[in-house]
């Protein structure tokens, strides 16, 4: 028996020289037309299940997922997933079958799967697989939106999901065919051609300063403001049409609000816009953002959507938003609102109108 284990550590030591000898040799065939063996397939698919499961177990699974934003989710999952993965009236690239492993058809696969461990996939993206993970990992309330269009993507029909990821098609000027119509015509996708955004988790771009919209486009592409769902659409546009796409997008009619909504929600954010939060170092918001001469840096927010600004005040509460010149000051800003100051906010600036020419409202 002693002389037994003295040979296996032996066996045990040279092992690893042995496998790195036939990894040099080229022993171990890396081709994917060949596949897997069946144990390693089975073993493959067995890890990867297993490491979501027990992965997922630490996800924070919102109460109810973000339906209100599954159209941006549809437009990134044609511009990044559909070719893989198909789509209503999209079969997947014929390309894509001869991939080791070959990527999973979702609408018939998303229900095998829960809500805590498709956001795991979606955002972490999985090894040895051609599924990447999100392109932030700053932005979870993108990737839960991404989990609700995937819940709703079994049942969704073909007209639905292009109305959804392509919107209308806005008609070239003189037959034009060329990049910017392109690039234009991927951003009207989610933002509509009247740049007044296509559901209640999309900005008005309508009527916003030229310089904001290319402050903007510069931060998406290089990663200082993190969008999985803009960085893409921006650095394909590419800096050389980022001018043209500011120009079009300000030159367009500003958006009208209209009534509604909680009076007393409603005073209260008025209260806050107006007058700030001295005791919680919240400044004024009408200051920068309530003046027609406010500087071109500076965004408007009379009519935007209130899930949107609900949602962006939260990002910059959270540090997880910014890459814009006077981004620190929204920061700073924000770290003294509460939920429900940010309710009251979101329910006020949706309901403004825009600033007058003689300052604040």
């Amino acid at each position: 028996m002693h002389i037994s284990w003295k040979k296996l550590a032996i066996a045990l030591a040279i092992l690893p020289f042995v496998v790195v000898l036939a990894a040099w040799i080229g022993f171990f065939n890396v081709g994917a037309s060949s596949g897997h063996w069946k144990i390693t397939e089975w073993f493959l698919h067995f890890a990867m299940r297993s490491a979501v499961r027990t992965y997922a177990l630490a996800v924070d699974v919102p109460e109810t997922l973000p339906r209100h934003a599954i159209q941006p989710a549809a437009g990134h999952f044609a511009r990044g997933c559909a070719i893989c993965h198909g789509a209503p009236g999209e079969p997947r690239s014929p390309v894509v079958t001869r991939m080791l492993p070959q990527p999973p058809d979702l609408a018939g696969s998303v229900g095998e799967w829960t809500d805590a461990q498709l956001f795991r996939i979606v955002k972490h993206g999985v090894r040895f697989t051609g599924m990447p993970a999100w392109p932030t990992q700053e932005r979870d309330d993108e990737v839960w939106a991404m989990v609700a269009f995937l819940r709703e993507l079994p049942s969704m029909d073909e007209a639905t999901y292009r109305d959804l990821a392509f919107g209308e098609t806005l008609a070239s000027p003189e037959g034009d065919a060329g990049p910017l119509p392109q690039a234009l015509a991927d951003c009207v996708r989610c933002h509509g051609g009247n740049g007044r955004g296509r559901g209640p988790a999309i900005p008005v771009l309508a009527g916003q300063s030229e310089a904001y919209l290319l402050e903007s486009l510069r931060a998406y592409a290089e990663g200082s403001r993190a969008s999985g769902m803009m960085s893409l659409p921006a650095i394909e546009a590419g800096p050389q049409f980022w001018p043209d796409l500011a120009r079009h997008f300000a030159a367009l009619p500003t958006t009208h609000a209209s009534g509604g909504g909680d009076p007393a929600l409603i005073g209260r954010g008025k209260e806050i816009a107006e007058r700030g939060m001295r005791h919680a170092g919240v400044p004024a918001c009408l200051g920068c953002h309530g003046r027609q001469d406010r500087s071109p840096f500076y965004p408007s927010l009379a009519g935007q959507p209130e899930r949107y600004i609900a949602a962006q005040l939260g990002l910059f509460r959270a540090g997880k938003r910014g890459g814009t010149r006077f981004g620190h000051l929204m920061a700073n800003a924000a770290k003294g609102l509460t939920d429900d100051d940010i309710r009251a906010l979101a329910a006020y600036f949706s309901l403004s109108a825009a600033p007058s020419a003689t300052g604040t409202r």
